[in-house]
C-alpha cells in the first residue's frame, strides 16, 4: 500500500498571477541541473553515484531549507519527489554526499551563478534595479563561514589567541546587486576566503576582493557597476583596481583614518569652496536631509594624485537621533544628485542585511556547519547555499506566484516550513504545483494504517 497520496496533477494556476517561462522555479532547476551534468567528475573509473546527483542533491537541501544533511537523507527512502523535480536519478546518504563533494572545486560552480544571471538579463527582471545613470550597485563584504578550536583543514585560516588557543577559522566575500527601493538581492558568485594552496599565510579580504573584482569582469565585461564598500575600502590600491575595471564607487569613509581629506572638506566649507544643501525627505517629512560635499579632493598623504569628490551627510528626525555618513565617490557631485548618491552609498547596509542575515536566521541556516572535509566540503556547500539564495531571490522578485504564497504565510520561515511538509507528504510534478497548493489549498489526505510486517 503506498504511504504517499498525489496532489491531482490537474490544477490551474492562480489568475493573473503571469510566471515568466525562464525564471520560474521549476525552469531555474532544469537549467541548473543541466549546468552540474556537464561538470567534470574529479572521482577516477565507476562511481555508485554521479556528481551531478551529489551537487543536486545539495542544492535540494537548501532550497528545501533541510536544517542538516541528516534530516536531508530522511528523504532518500521515500521521497520520488527529488527525482521528478530535481532530477536526482540516485539520491546520495549524507556520507556520500560529503565524501563525493569534497573533491569539488568550488570554483566549478561559478557559470551556474553566471547562467541565472543571464536568464535574468534575458527576461529583463534586471532593469528595476538599475539605480544611478544606468548602472547597478554591487555591495561587497565578508563574513565567517566556519569556526571552530577543534576541527581544521587544510584551507582553514589560523588565529592565535594570547593564552596560546588557535582557532581555524574560514571567511567568504559575497557581493549582491541591491537596490534602496527594493528588498530583492541578486548574489554574484562569491569569493572564498581561504588559506590559498602552497601559503603557510592566512588570506584577508582585500585579497580576495581583487580576485572577486577581477572575475566579476572577465564574467560581466560590460555591466555598468557602482560599488559601495565601508571605510576599509577607501584606499588608494582598491581605488586604482576599481578604475581599472571600469566600475564607479560610493565608499565610506572616516575623519580618523583620512584627516587630509577632511581637512580639505573642513577648509572647503571655511572659504565657500564646498557645498552645503539641505532638502526634506521626499516620503516622510519629519526628516531632512543635510549634505556638505567637495570635488576634487585628494584622498591622503600617500595618494596625493588620487583625486576623489566626498559627501558629508547628516539626517535629522524629530524623534529619532541623528545620524552622520560620509563618503568618496568618482561621480561628480551636485546639488541634483548628492540624494541619490547618497541612498546609494546607505545600501551598502544590504549586503548584511538582506544577504547575510537572510542567509544565517531566515531558514537558510549559514552559520551551520554541514561539513568542513579535507579539501572543499565547506566551500562547495556554501556555493551551494548562494546559488540556492540566487534562486530563491530570482522568484522573489519575478515571480507573483511565489510572493502571493510568501504574503499568505506573513514569513519565510512559516513558508519554508509548509512547503518542506507538502514537499515529504505528497507526490508533486513540480515546484508550481506545490507553490499553487500552498496558495489555493488543497485537499487533506487521510490517514491509511500500513499492515506490519509479518
Amino acid at each position: 500500500m503506498s504511504r504517499k497520496k498525489h496532489l491531482k496533477p490537474r490544477y490551474k494556476r492562480p489568475s493573473k498571477l503571469k510566471v515568466r517561462k525562464h525564471l520560474h522555479m521549476d525552469a531555474m532547476i532544469s537549467g541548473v541541473s543541466q549546468g552540474l551534468s556537464s561538470l567534470p567528475d574529479p572521482r577516477r573509473g565507476r562511481v555508485e553515484i554521479p556528481l551531478h546527483d551529489a551537487l543536486m542533491s545539495g542544492l535540494a537541501m537548501f532550497l528545501l531549507k533541510d536544517p542538516s544533511l541528516l534530516a536531508f537523507d530522511e528523504r532518500r527512502s521515500n521521497d520520488g519527489n527529488l527525482e521528478r523535480i530535481f532530477g536526482i536519478g540516485k539520491v546520495p546518504s549524507d556520507t556520500q554526499i560529503r565524501e563525493i563533494l569534497d573533491r569539488v572545486d568550488p570554483q566549478k560552480l561559478r557559470p551556474l551563478f553566471n547562467d541565472v544571471f543571464r536568464q535574468l538579463q534575458r527576461g529583463k527582471a534586471l532593469e528595476p534595479m538599475a539605480y544611478f545613470e544606468g548602472c547597478y550597485l554591487l555591495s561587497i563584504d565578508g563574513t565567517g563561514s566556519f569556526s571552530s578550536e577543534k576541527l581544521r583543514s587544510s584551507s582553514c585560516m589560523v588565529k592565535k589567541s594570547r593564552n596560546g588557543k588557535e582557532t581555524y577559522y574560514q571567511q567568504v566575500l559575497g557581493g549582491a546587486i541591491v537596490h534602496p527601493d527594493l528588498k530583492e538581492v541578486i548574489p554574484l558568485a562569491p569569493e572564498m576566503i581561504r588559506r590559498q594552496d602552497g601559503s603557510n599565510k592566512n588570506d584577508c579580504e582585500r585579497n580576495a576582493t581583487k580576485r572577486f573584482l577581477r572575475k566579476l569582469r572577465k564574467e560581466h565585461p560590460h555591466l555598468p557597476l557602482i560599488v559601495v564598500e565601508d571605510s576599509l575600502s577607501a584606499n588608494g590600491p582598491h581605488l586604482r583596481d576599481l578604475k581599472q575595471h571600469n566600475m564607479h564607487y560610493i565608499l565610506g569613509v572616516k575623519p580618523g583614518d583620512h584627516p587630509l581629506l577632511f581637512h580639505h572638506l573642513e577648509h572647503g566649507t571655511k572659504n565657500a569652496e564646498a557645498t552645503t544643501h539641505s532638502m526634506a525627505d521626499p516620503k516622510n517629512k519629519k526628516i531632512t536631509h543635510e549634505f556638505r560635499f567637495l570635488n576634487d579632493v585628494p584622498l591622503n598623504k600617500s595618494n596625493p594624485g588620487l583625486k576623489v569628490n566626498v559627501i558629508d551627510y547628516w539626517q535629522h528626525c524629530e524623534d529619532k537621533k541623528n545620524i552622520h555618513f560620509s563618503w568618496i565617490t568618482d561621480f561628480y557631485v551636485t546639488k541634483d544628485n548628492v540624494y541619490s548618491l547618497m541612498r546609494g552609498g546607505r545600501a551598502r547596509w544590504k549586503i548584511e542585511n538582506e544577504t547575510f542575515n537572510t542567509l544565517k536566521n531566515q531558514g537558510y541556516h549559514f552559520e551551520h556547519n554541514y561539513g568542513l572535509g579535507e579539501k572543499y566540503l565547506s566551500e562547495v556547500f556554501v556555493m551551494l547555499m548562494m546559488l540556492a539564495f540566487l534562486v530563491d531571490q530570482t522568484q522573489q522578485l519575478t515571480s507573483a506566484l511565489f510572493r502571493s504564497v510568501w504574503k499568505k504565510f506573513r514569513t519565510k520561515r512559516a513558508l519554508w516550513e509548509n512547503m518542506r511538509n507538502l514537499f515529504y507528504i505528497f507526490e508533486l510534478d513540480s515546484m508550481e504545483m506545490l507553490y499553487t497548493a500552498l496558495l489555493n489549498g488543497y485537499r487533506q489526505p487521510k490517514m491509511e494504517i500500513l499492515d506490519a510486517d509479518p
